[in-house]
């Protein structure tokens, strides 16, 4: 069994969401679990209007779900998913390990250092490398 961290965005009718929220969450958790997953986050993204209709709907509800399950059981998981009429679309992403935790504290919103700062500091530090000073030395400066 080769365990991997996965990060699942689905789409849900908005119709459906409206008629039972609770019964959502449940579901998500539900076909995840079932396979011997386990849910490091599980939570409602947005309620917004699709770019383009999915199934005749113009508006869906975006649920984020970040999991650990066996490689092997995401075939099942991938065919669980295309069965639930609720459910408007779904795209998983196999996550680095090394980005887990950070992933995980995000989706919880339990951020220490906001998206905006760290992506300054890498484009500070970019920056500076380029800027290093150049001297010239002239011939009659060498020695």
């Amino acid at each position: 069994m080769a365990n991997a961290s996965y990060e699942c965005l689905f789409i849900f009718d908005s119709n459906h969401y409206a008629r039972d929220p609770g019964g959502i969450a449940s579901r998500v958790q539900s076909m995840i679990t079932e396979l011997g997953g386990e849910i490091l986050v599980s939570r409602l993204w947005a309620e917004q209007r699709l770019a383009y209709p999915i199934k005749g709907h113009s508006k869906g509800t975006y649920w984020l779900a970040i999991f650990n399950l066996d490689s092997l059981k995401l075939k099942e998981l991938n065919r669980t998913c295309q069965l639930n009429d609720s459910l408007l679309r779904h795209m998983f992403t196999r996550l680095d390990a090394r980005l887990v935790d950070v992933l995980v504290a995000h989706a919880l919103e339990k951020v220490v250092v906001p998206i905006d700062q760290i992506e300054r500091v890498g484009a500070v530090a970019a920056i500076g490398a380029e800027d290093e000073e150049e001297v010239e030395v002239e011939e009659g400066d060498e020695e």
